[in-house]
């Protein structure tokens, strides 16, 4: 991944970026509709909808899509955020990122999670409870989707200072930046996995994060923004040997990394999470997550570097996507679950009307904005 210098300009637009963002966030959804038919029990007490008819691939498509879609996010964020700080004081900066996360978080929190909490106690025929237990402060899940906004928020902030510190990244290729990312990342997350348990959750009103992966999501950020500095993708792309090799063995640790999963299945009682089961299972991750990391990015850089109308109007409306599309899978999944349909029915049913209306409610938010307020 080493590169020459760029012979573009920093700012040049990347559409195969914005595509892929797209489309991470269409990849989202399909995780998120999986968790209503998922059929190890794992999404039920806690999901938006929970189908009585289950699908058993969906949960071993869930463990790959779980891996890599925040990481990726995440990365692009990263890649975007220098470029973002050219010419602007940190105050304005800063004030763009509140306008861009902050806000319309507070707004989703407000409204989003007390709709969550209807549709998931109507889809179950619960009563309905009193109303303050409906805001996230109040409510044991939190923010739930919404989490990656105020994370985000973080880590443009601590960039920020860090930046105004005058505390520069250090000086070295992107592939010494992903071998310390492998070795930085497991160290972190076998040590908090053993401190405070596997799949451990920090929750409060501002911010939620999964303890064990908060530190790999920064550094995700943190190579991307590196990425930027160096200007990796302003050139063609270059030989594809080791982008064929990365497609050809990536499988490798994402299969033992789904077996780690799945282990603990076959011991329901009496299973324990040893230290070589934790170096299995975070290794394995880490390693998934930056060789599929590396095959996305090479893939959408090298065949999706397009744009048209089609995409313009995906990639514009993408963001309002990720923060409203929760609710549209509470909806038809609960109209849905009222059919009778078989899942292999209603699941890519769901896929497709929860984008289909996401991208139309977004679409019709930007309408009224353009017409009230005659802006974007």
């Amino acid at each position: 991944m080493n590169v020459e210098k760029p012979s573009t300009n920093v700012s040049t637009r990347l559409h195969w970026m914005d595509n892929l963002r797209t489309i991470t966030i269409f990849l989202v959804v399909l995780y998120h509709v999986g968790g209503v038919y998922e059929a190890a029990g794992l999404w039920g007490w806690f999901w938006i909808v929970d189908d009585p008819t289950t699908i058993t691939w969906v949960g071993i498509i869930g463990i790959i899509f779980d891996i890599m879609l925040m990481p990726l996010m995440f990365f692009i964020a990263g890649y975007l955020v220098p470029n973002s700080m050219k010419n602007k004081t940190g105050a304005a900066f800063l004030k763009g990122k509140l306008k861009r996360l902050m806000f319309p978080w507070l707004i989703a929190v407000l409204t989003m999670i007390p709709l969550y909490k209807v549709i998931f106690l109507y889809s179950r025929g619960l009563p309905q409870e009193v109303w303050t237990t409906y805001f996230h402060f109040n409510n044991p899940n939190s923010q739930n989707w919404l989490w990656f906004l105020p994370v985000l928020f973080l880590f443009n902030l601590l960039y920020l200072l860090f930046s105004n510190a005058q505390f520069k990244l250090p000086d070295i290729s992107v592939k010494a930046w992903i071998w310390i990312t492998l070795f930085v990342g497991f160290v972190y997350s076998y040590s908090i996995g053993g401190w405070l348990g596997m799949r451990s959750w920090t929750l409060t009103p501002l911010l939620d994060f999964e303890n064990e992966r908060l530190l790999i999501y920064f550094m995700a950020f943190l190579l991307g923004a590196s990425s930027f500095k160096q200007g990796l993708f302003l050139n063609s792309p270059p030989r594809k040997m080791l982008y064929n090799i990365a497609n050809g063995i990536a499988w490798i640790p994402v299969t033992i990394h789904i077996f780690a999963r799945l282990y603990p299945f076959f011991y329901p009682e009496g299973f324990s999470a040893t230290p070589l089961y934790r170096t299995i299972w975070w290794f394995s991750f880490d390693l998934s997550l930056l060789a599929m990391l590396y095959t996305m990015l090479g893939t959408f850089w090298r065949y999706f570097n397009k744009s048209g109308k089609l995409w313009i109007y995906l990639n514009r409306n993408s963001y309002g996507v990720y923060i409203i599309h929760v609710i549209m899978i509470g909806i038809f999944g609960t109209l849905l679950m009222k059919t009778g349909l078989p899942a292999l029915v209603k699941y890519p049913s769901l896929i497709v009307l929860t984008y289909f209306f996401s991208n139309l409610t977004v679409t019709g938010y930007h309408s009224a904005r353009r017409l009230f307020l005659g802006s974007e």
